[in-house]
């Protein structure tokens, strides 16, 4: 991670260590997400899986209402209120969990900010109508996703027109920038590649290859490859058989700087990003 990057992350009334890599465990609170959705709806069954996830070892937990699949349906201000709000509530008050909120939706992030979550974490980078104000006026650090396009649209043969990595490096800088010109403050960034998101294998894989390149902008990193599709076709697995190709992936990821790592299985990804972070450590001492 560049020196400048800040270690120590406000989330509301939690403070983040970002000085080791940490893992943000997924709960979809959907019914269409692509790998798990419809078993989280309930509000007794995501604090079940919430409470095994923080056992496992995770430090965020991350909430998220609305499927951002390929093809995913778009649903209404209500409806995404309705799945995520009473969850975040319960998440706090029972748990006392850091969580962050997988959203778009200004009304949401200002809704969950009121209740406590810790984090805003924005696929669409607060392009949405209102969304950069409601996220400055939130006080909470927020990540920016690179994604070109819309969920429905983003896979319909995406294209860049050099380096995948400069092209998303300079599209979150842009975004950065325009963040602070609203107020908001620098320190309250995150930065996420967006794999899967308008790219495909190979875009993926080379921006994972040179993903040090986004470290440049000296903001902390969030990587999500967790289950998704790159790994089956790589491997020619199906979702329920990508979590090796997925631990591999985020052994590479911490190798190359990622900070937080948001995935499905806690407990595996706990254990190979600690191993992963003992050897770097072990060679930075002895460096």
């Amino acid at each position: 991670m560049d020196s400048r990057t800040p270690s120590l992350l406000a989330c509301g009334r939690h403070r983040l260590d970002l000085s080791f890599p940490r893992i943000m465990g997924i709960l979809n609170v959907t019914p269409d997400s692509f790998s798990d959705g419809g078993r989280h709806v309930a509000v007794d069954d995501a604090l079940e899986r919430a409470e095994q996830m923080l056992a496992e070892g995770a430090a965020i937990i991350d909430v998220g209402g609305e499927s951002t699949r390929p093809g995913a349906e778009v649903i209404s201000v209500q409806q995404e209120l309705d799945r995520v709000m009473p969850v975040v509530e319960a998440l706090v008050r029972e748990l006392d969990a850091l969580v962050s909120v997988d959203t778009s939706t200004p009304e949401v992030m200002r809704e969950c900010a009121r209740v406590g979550a810790g984090m805003i974490n924005d696929v669409r980078n607060l392009r949405r109508e209102g969304a950069m104000s409601a996220a400055a006026s939130s006080g909470l650090p927020v990540c920016l996703m690179h994604m070109l396009g819309e969920p429905g649209n983003m896979q319909q043969a995406p294209h860049y027109a050099g380096a995948v990595e400069d092209e998303v490096a300079s599209f979150l800088a842009q975004r950065v920038a325009a963040c602070e010109a609203a107020g908001l403050k620098r320190e309250r960034l995150l930065l996420d590649p967006g794999f899967g998101f308008a790219k495909t294998v190979e875009h993926n894989l080379r921006l994972l290859h040179r993903m040090d390149r986004l470290n440049e902008l000296g903001l902390p990193l969030l990587v999500g490859m967790s289950r998704k599709s790159m790994i089956g076709k790589v491997l020619d697995r199906p979702v329920e058989e990508r979590l090796a190709g997925g631990l591999a992936l985020s052994a590479l990821a911490v190798e190359r700087g990622a900070r937080i790592l948001r995935v499905h299985d806690v407990g595996p990804h706990v254990d190979a990003v600690n191993m992963t972070w003992a050897v770097l450590e072990e060679g930075e001492s002895h460096g």
